[in-house]
């Protein structure tokens, strides 16, 4: 098996005359030795690139970063600094994006359930658009305009433009029966809008679709717009956010758009369609992704003759669940040997208590790995952190931001304390 594919590393990454890895002028184990493992390692320069190339090919102010791919204050100022406005879907990461000096002008609030909290927080912090997900949501839009929570919020809603994207299950949204929007097929949108325009509690400015997460096909988007464009021209609104969900290449084989390429198919297939709204975009993963790898210490190697290799880390679905829910798959390799062939197959493990603990169920390593080699997962720098747990009350790793031969902790390691912040005994 040939060496991990260099381009599924980030942009910053070379072997230093040690034969280490580096990341953005960082040796990989000296991070690792200062910092502990599993660590996540970020290049900081691939995020702010692929921050400038979304704004070049979108325009100012019409790219949102989706910030539930990753966020800490570092992240959330680092995009707003670079140009972009952020996607919160929480009252949490609100607070999260505002305590980093972002302003909730350059902030919009999703969620296909948020609590009359989350939509007092928004309104009265001043958020620049709520993307409404429901009926309900506009009931109590309704009851707070009743109470005097002021101003006036501008809202953009959220269609459901009945677009399969090919993706997982689990992380498609636009499809007829997704739980979030308004269904276009049913008339639902038409009601929404209908309402939405009559109402004195909201100021309609635009509509919004996201058909899914890791999406490969560019004609999947080019779809969508072609539904929302016939949808959103006649209702002449000065915003339209056609979402995000470019994928980006996890493994050996894989090939995504760009996020040029992207921005051309939909500005070209809103311009053909005779759209004049603001399009705006809402890309997570194709600007976080592959700016990371966590680093793992490999602690056990077992091989089961006839069976198969387990080989397991310091880690596991506790930094990294999307294989174990969506069987998503990974490439690894050994920081020390980066060009080494990988002639080893594996299951590669976690830590913790479940079989089904599985980072990669077919890694492929170089066969002179060695128990307190240090492992690299290349391509996690979305949903991995910001889906993280404490499952076996195992703490959260932190993160690291590499540049200019610089490693500036941004997030810290949990601590066993931390465990019991919350935990009121007796």
């Amino acid at each position: 098996m040939t060496a991990v594919e260099r381009h599924l590393l980030s942009d910053n990454t070379a072997v230093g005359a040690d034969g280490m890895l580096t990341v953005g002028g960082c040796s990989v184990a000296d991070v690792a030795a200062e910092y502990g493992t599993p660590v996540f390692v970020y290049d900081e320069a691939h995020l702010r690139s692929r921050c400038r190339e979304a704004v070049g090919a979108f325009g100012p102010e019409r790219v949102i970063y989706a910030t539930k791919a990753f966020l800490c204050r570092a992240m959330a100022r680092l995009a707003y600094d670079e140009g972009l406005l952020l996607d919160v879907a929480s009252g949490g990461e609100l607070h999260v994006a505002m305590s980093a000096g972002v302003p909730a002008s350059a902030c919009t609030l999703h969620g296909n359930n948020k609590s009359v909290a989350e939509l007092r927080q928004a309104i009265t912090a001043g958020v620049r658009h709520i993307i409404v997900d429901s009926f309900d949501e506009l009931d109590r839009l309704d009851m707070l305009a009743a109470e005097g929570c002021g101003p006036t919020p501008q809202v953009v809603l959220r269609i459901t433009p009945g677009v399969s994207a090919h993706t997982h299950e689990f992380i498609a949204t636009g499809q007829d029966d997704s739980k979030f929007g308004f269904n276009l097929g049913n008339g639902d949108a038409v009601k929404a809008v209908d309402r939405a325009r009559r109402s004195t509690s909201v100021d309609l400015v635009g509509v919004h679709c996201h058909i899914g997460s890791n999406v490969f096909e560019a004609s999947s988007f080019a779809k969508a717009a072609e539904v929302m464009a016939n949808f959103a021209v006649p209702l002449d609104l000065p915003e339209l956010v056609l979402g995000g969900g470019l994928g980006v290449a996890y493994v050996a084989g894989e090939e995504a758009p760009t996020i040029t390429q992207w921005g051309n198919v939909l500005l070209d297939a809103c311009d053909a369609l005779g759209v004049r709204s603001r399009v705006s975009v809402e890309p997570g993963r194709s600007i976080a992704a592959a700016a990371a790898m966590t680093i793992y210490t490999v602690g056990t190697i077992k091989t089961i003759p006839g069976v198969r290799t387990y080989v397991s880390v310091d880690g596991g679905m506790s930094d990294n669940p999307r294989p174990v829910l969506y069987g998503s798959g990974y490439e690894s390799f050994l920081p020390r040997a980066v060009d080494a062939p990988r002639d080893l197959t594996a299951r590669l493990v976690g830590k913790h208590c479940e079989s089904g603990d599985v980072l990669s169920f077919e890694a492929r390593l170089p066969t002179d790995i060695a128990v307190g080699d240090l492992l690299a997962m290349p391509v996690t720098g979305a949903y991995g952190q910001s889906m993280g747990s404490n499952y076996n009350k195992i703490t959260r790793p932190p993160v690291v931001f590499c540049a200019d031969g610089d490693a500036k902790l941004v997030v810290r390691r949990e601590t066993f304390d931390d465990l019991l912040a919350t935990d009121i005994y007796p």
